[in-house]
């Protein structure tokens, strides 16, 4: 029951990302539209080499000014 109300604990501007799933949404489609781009993959490896580069572009893209959930500036 109390692991329900730990969103409660982040400031209220990032509660509404941490309720939602838009960002994972946004992340499959991203994957997706990228498979759908190559279309024919040789091998297993080759198809998880493509997913995990959108995955490190998006993670990186987090960590730097497009930041998920900013830090509070005051």
């Amino acid at each position: 029951m109390l692991e329900g109300l730990t969103v409660f604990a982040f400031p209220a501007k990032h509660r509404r990302r941490l309720r939602t799933n838009n960002a994972l949404e946004r992340l499959n489609r991203e994957i997706k539209r990228r498979t759908r781009v190559a279309t024919l993959f040789p091998n297993e490896a080759s198809l998880l080499r493509l997913a995990t580069a959108v995955l490190m572009e998006t993670n990186e893209e987090w960590q730097t000014e497009k930041r998920y959930l900013p830090k509070e500036t005051k």
